[in-house]
C-alpha cells in the first residue's frame, strides 16, 4: 500500500503541472479584483488535479465497490459543477440544487444518511426517521460543502484545514480497524500535499502558483461529509460518535455559521461573499498570511485532537455536545466583538508597558 501513497503523490504533482497549462489555455484562471488581492492570473485547477490523481490511485490500488463508484461519480459531478462555476460564475441556486441532488444520490443509491445523532441529550439515542434523517443529511452535505468553500480565502488554508480533518479521520478509522476508509483519508492528504506546496509557492516560487477553485472546495467538503456519515452511521463501521464529527470540522463549521448569521442580521443574503471571515480578521489584526495560516490550522488541530481524545476516552456525548456549543458561543462572541476586544488588549498591554518603564 506504500506504493499507492507514492503513486498518488507523484501523480498529483504531475497532474497539477499539466492542468495549470490547460487552465491558462482555456481561461480557467482567477483574476485579481476587489476581494481577490493576489497578483496576476492563477490557474483554478487544484481540485481537478487532486481528484484525477485520486481517481487513478483508487482504481489501481483499492478494491472496487458500489460505494467507491458512487463516491467517485458524485465527486466528478461536483468537480464539473465547480469548474463551471469558476468559469461562468454559476448561480448559487443552481449550485444548491446540484448539491441537493448529490445528497439524494448518497441516500437513495448508497444508503448513506443520518439515522441517529447519538446520545446528545443523555441516556437515549436520538433516532431519526427516514424522512427527517434524509432531510438533515441533505442539509449536512450542503453545509459541509459550503463550509469548506468559504474558508478558501488565503494560500494554503483550504488544503491545511482539509489535511487536519482527513488526518484525524484516517487516524480514527485505522484505530477502529477500518483500514480501507483510513487509507482513503490518508491518500487524500497525500494528494493535497503537492497542491499545498505549489499554492504556497514552494519550492518553485510564485510563478507556479495554483488555486483550488470551487471544484476543489466542493470536492473536499463532500469527501469530508461522506467520511463523517460513513464513520458514524454504518453499524459495520461506527468508528466514532456523531458528536465527534462536529469537533473534526469545528473551525470551518463555526466560521460558516458565524458569517451566515452576521449576513442575515445585516439583511444580506447568507451566500453573499464578503471579507469578514476569520482569515480576513486575522490579517486585518496584523498577522501575515503565513502566520494566519498557522494560527487557524493550529486552532483546527486543537479542536480535532479534543474531539478524538474525548471520543476515545469515553466522555459522554452530551458533555461533548455542550462543550462544542460553549466553544461555538465563545467563538461567535469573540468574532463579533473582535475589534473591541483587540482594542482593550492593546490598551492593557500599553498600560502594562508604561508601568514597567516607570519602575525601571
Amino acid at each position: 500500500m506504500n506504493y499507492a501513497y507514492l503513486f498518488v503523490f507523484i501523480t498529483s504533482f504531475i497532474t497539477l503541472f499539466i492542468m495549470r497549462k490547460v487552465a491558462k489555455k482555456i481561461g480557467l484562471v482567477d483574476k485579481p479584483n476587489a476581494r481577490k488581492l493576489h497578483q496576476g492570473v492563477v490557474p483554478l485547477v487544484g481540485g481537478i488535479s487532486i481528484y484525477l490523481s485520486l481517481l487513478v490511485g483508487f482504481l489501481l490500488f483499492l478494491p472496487s465497490s458500489l460505494n467507491q463508484e458512487l463516491y467517485l461519480l458524485c465527486s466528478a459531478i461536483l468537480i464539473v459543477l465547480g469548474a463551471l462555476d469558476d468559469y461562468y460564475d454559476v448561480s448559487f441556486k443552481i449550485r444548491l440544487l446540484v448539491q441537493a441532488g448529490i445528497s439524494l444520490a448518497m441516500i437513495l443509491v448508497g444508503g448513506h444518511s443520518l439515522h441517529h445523532l447519538g446520545f446528545l441529550m443523555g441516556s437515549e439515542t436520538i433516532a431519526l426517521g427516514e424522512f427527517v434523517g434524509g432531510f438533515i443529511t441533505v442539509i449536512a452535505v450542503i453545509g459541509a460543502i459550503n463550509a469548506f468553500n468559504m474558508v478558501d480565502g488565503i494560500d494554503g488554508l483550504l488544503g491545511g484545514l482539509a489535511s487536519v480533518t482527513f488526518t484525524a479521520l484516517g487516524t480514527v478509522f485505522f484505530m477502529s480497524g477500518n483500514e480501507y476508509l483510513g487509507t482513503i483519508c490518508f491518500l487524500i492528504v497525500t494528494a493535497l500535499v503537492p497542491y499545498i506546496l505549489l499554492n504556497l509557492g514552494f519550492p518553485l516560487g510564485r510563478r507556479f502558483k495554483i488555486f483550488m477553485g470551487d471544484a476543489g472546495s466542493m470536492f473536499i467538503g463532500f469527501s469530508v461529509v461522506w467520511m463523517l456519515i460513513r464513520g458514524t452511521q454504518e453499524s459495520s463501521i461506527e468508528a466514532f460518535k456523531p458528536v465527534t464529527a462536529l469537533w473534526l470540522i469545528a473551525l470551518p463549521l463555526m466560521d460558516m455559521a458565524t458569517i451566515m448569521i452576521r449576513r442575515v442580521r445585516k439583511g444580506h443574503s447568507p451566500f453573499k461573499p464578503d471579507r469578514e471571515h476569520l482569515h480576513h480578521i486575522c490579517q486585518r489584526m496584523g498577522l501575515s498570511p503565513l502566520m494566519t495560516l498557522c494560527v487557524i490550522c493550529l486552532m483546527a488541530s486543537i479542536c480535532a485532537v479534543v474531539g478524538l481524545w474525548a471520543d476515545m476516552s469515553g466522555v459522554e456525548e452530551s458533555t461533548m455536545f455542550i462543550s462544542f456549543l460553549i466553544t461555538f458561543s465563545i467563538y461567535f462572541y469573540v468574532i463579533n466583538h473582535i475589534w473591541v476586544i483587540s482594542k482593550k488588549i492593546k490598551n492593557i498591554s500599553h498600560s502594562y508597558l508604561s508601568l514597567v518603564r516607570k519602575h525601571r
